[in-house]
């Protein structure tokens, strides 16, 4: 199945966008569902991962919200299937509150991260704050389209497409895509943690992940035709080892 990653949905650009619960406890989709829609979103409440990831052909939401434990597919796995295919937002909630299981959510491509028992207000305040990252400001929607090349590679912001050396595609998170974007826009240059931060929008769950997703954004960065690219200079920060060109 192919779902495409721009423009993200029509429904990500209205007044209430649309959220998918996928959580197999329907107390738990009621109370976040009901939560949403009172701050104003639209959502779709699924009990199992593959109805969410049949349903995605059809329909593209503004963000995706997903439980571990669904009975039919690994949370995990949902989350890598979902990542293989379009760059969406994704807020993990689970029960599973060990600091490894977070680690393993984002490294799979997950933006944020909340452990159950949880205060239905702060899944409103992290699914502003990812919308708000995956947004384009106003600036940027003014620019031409524009495409970074780095050695072989092609990265394009707006719709987190990934292209190797070798045509091979794959999709960044809105997280890694910050990332990837601030170290494309200042190349040769070391950026500290705090750089990243301000380039990120100063977003908490951000600050909280950002080796995790370097690490996988440098996993992503890996041909047989390019060293490494993304190079850690101890007690200082992060460093784009190639050149960077930008086309329209």
């Amino acid at each position: 199945m192919k779902i495409e990653p721009t423009p993200r949905s029509a429904e990500a650009q209205t007044a209430q966008p649309l959220i998918f619960v996928i959580d197999d406890e329907p107390e738990i989709c009621t109370l976040v569902a009901n939560t949403l829609t009172s701050y104003g979103f639209r959502t779709r409440i699924f009990h199992s991962g593959q109805d969410a990831f049949s349903a995605l052909a059809s329909e593209l939401p503004a963000l995706l919200i997903i439980d571990l434990g669904l009975p039919d597919i690994d949370g995990m796995a949902l989350i890598e299937r979902v990542r293989e295919k379009t760059s969406l937002p994704i807020l993990v909630l689970s029960a599973r509150s060990h600091a490894s299981d977070r680690v393993i959510g984002l490294e799979l491509g997950a933006d944020d991260y909340v452990c159950k028992p949880f205060d239905p207000r702060e899944i409103v305040a992290r699914t502003r704050s990812l919308l708000r990252r995956a947004q384009p400001s106003t600036n940027e929607t003014s620019r031409p389209k524009r495409t970074a090349v780095f050695s072989g590679w092609r990265f394009e912001p707006e719709s987190h497409l990934l292209q190797a050396p070798d045509d091979t595609e794959s999709f960044l998170s809105t997280g890694e895509a910050s990332l990837l974007l601030a170290l494309l826009s200042a190349p040769r240059r070391v950026l500290s943690r705090d750089q990243l931060l301000e380039f990120s929008g100063n977003d908490d769950s951000m600050d909280r992940s950002i080796d995790v997703r370097i690490s996988r954004i440098r996993k992503k960065l890996t041909s047989k035709q390019t060293g490494a690219l993304i190079r850690t200079v101890y007690g200082s920060g992060y460093m784009l080892t190639s050149d960077v060109t930008w086309v329209s």
